[in-house]
């Protein structure tokens, strides 16, 4: 259980790092244009804001920190049902947003949706599945 919490913390965080990259930047890629057609799928004008974009990058971060403390790996504040809840809330939020991009972008032939379908939506419901069985076996499995 603990490298299942390792790994699954390390992604939500590494995933929150690449949002505070693209706060300042459509790296890896060259143009705001390419980043909205392969990233967000929106018009450039449309991008979420650099501030959106910090807060999404701050939830995953808290999300990692969730599932670490859940798995007992480090002190979490508050009593034990809150990193219960918490991870549980973070599984539910990766299931639907799993979910939803597969079922919005089997019916879109776009190249965010192909990406979506191969790439975004798997890593989303692999990553629920991670938390929502450290969430179950808690600190007693690790």
């Amino acid at each position: 259980m603990t490298v299942l919490a390792l790994f699954t913390a390390t992604a939500l965080t590494l995933v929150g790092a690449l949002h505070v990259v693209w706060m300042f930047s459509p790296w890896p890629l060259r143009t705001r244009e390419e980043f909205a057609r392969r990233v967000v799928d929106v018009p450039v004008e449309k991008l979420p804001t650099p501030g959106l974009t910090g807060v999404v990058a701050l939830l995953l971060g808290v999300a990692g920190y969730l599932v670490v403390a859940r798995a007992g790996l480090v002190t979490a504040p508050g009593p034990g049902w809150l990193s219960l809840a918490g991870t549980l809330g973070v599984a539910a939020v990766l299931a639907l947003r799993g979910v939803g991009g597969l079922v919005v972008s089997s019916r879109r032939n776009t190249e965010f949706a192909l990406l979506d379908r191969r790439y975004y939506s798997p890593l989303c419901l692999v990553l629920a599945v991670s938390c929502a069985a450290i969430a179950v076996l808690g600190p007693s499995s690790v």
